[in-house]
């Protein structure tokens, strides 16, 4: 398949994709809102993090005005996850790519371009990553602007109703995960129960919740990951 047919598989793969982030990044335009940003701002913060777990984190920590090392930590622990993605997906490349195109594909991996990009068969052409960026880095971005300029116009009541809507795609994420794994589902009841604890213990409370958010991320992944390691049926 040449470079141009590539392109165009991937960007009519990445139309569905870039439609649900629009609705996704317009809900977190409202956060973002209530952080501060402005929607030239919030466009930025989107395109170069592209990650809804990820800018969720980076918003709620400017609006409780934490340090940029809090900041850079959490975004970073909330994303590690692209880091194995791009690993998995660097072997599906010919060995001859360039680091340039696996530079600008790890920039784009997100968890649904990661999908239909491993789905692909064969190796892997980095034109079908930018077919599929194409559309839905730009949906995801002008999405969050547009989010912003929602929760500046629209009325107060109708904007705490859209802040909504991001809490109900988290458990819309974690939910149909925890029903088919105990494992997943004990670590979500316990960070709920410890994200409670954290927030009135004594001196733990006093931490901000970026620091407390990074302590409970990497403690109870470290945790299960060492007394539940995720098992691999042999090839």
């Amino acid at each position: 398949m040449n470079n141009k047919s590539a392109f165009l598989n991937g960007f009519a793969s990445g139309i569905p994709i870039g439609l649900g982030y629009f609705a996704v990044s317009f809900s977190l335009g409202i956060v973002a809102r209530k952080a501060g940003l402005d929607p030239v701002q919030g466009f930025v913060a989107s395109f170069f993090n592209l990650a809804s777990a990820g800018e969720y984190a980076l918003f709620t920590s400017i609006e409780q005005c934490v340090t940029y090392l809090e900041v850079a930590l959490i975004t970073f622990v909330v994303n590690a996850r692209y880091l194995l993605m791009s690993c998995a997906l660097s072997q599906r490349f010919l060995p001859d790519t360039s680091f340039y195109h696996r530079f600008f594909v790890a920039f784009g991996i997100t968890d649904e371009i990661f999908g239909i990009s491993i789905a692909q068969k064969g190796s892997l052409n980095p034109f079908y990553n930018y077919g599929a960026m194409a559309v839905a880095v730009p949906l995801w971005s002008i999405g969050t602007s547009l989010g912003i300029i929602a929760g500046n116009n629209l009325p107060q009541t109708v904007v705490s109703s859209l802040s909504v809507a991001l809490y109900g795609m988290f458990i819309a994420i974690i939910i149909p995960a925890a029903k088919k794994d105990l494992t997943i589902a004990f670590a979500v009841s316990i960070s709920f129960l410890l994200s409670w604890g954290f927030s009135v213990l004594p001196f733990i409370k006093n931490l901000s919740s970026g620091n407390r958010t990074i302590i409970l991320t990497v403690v109870i992944s470290a945790l299960l990951a060492y007394f539940k390691p995720v098992q691999y049926e042999d090839s």
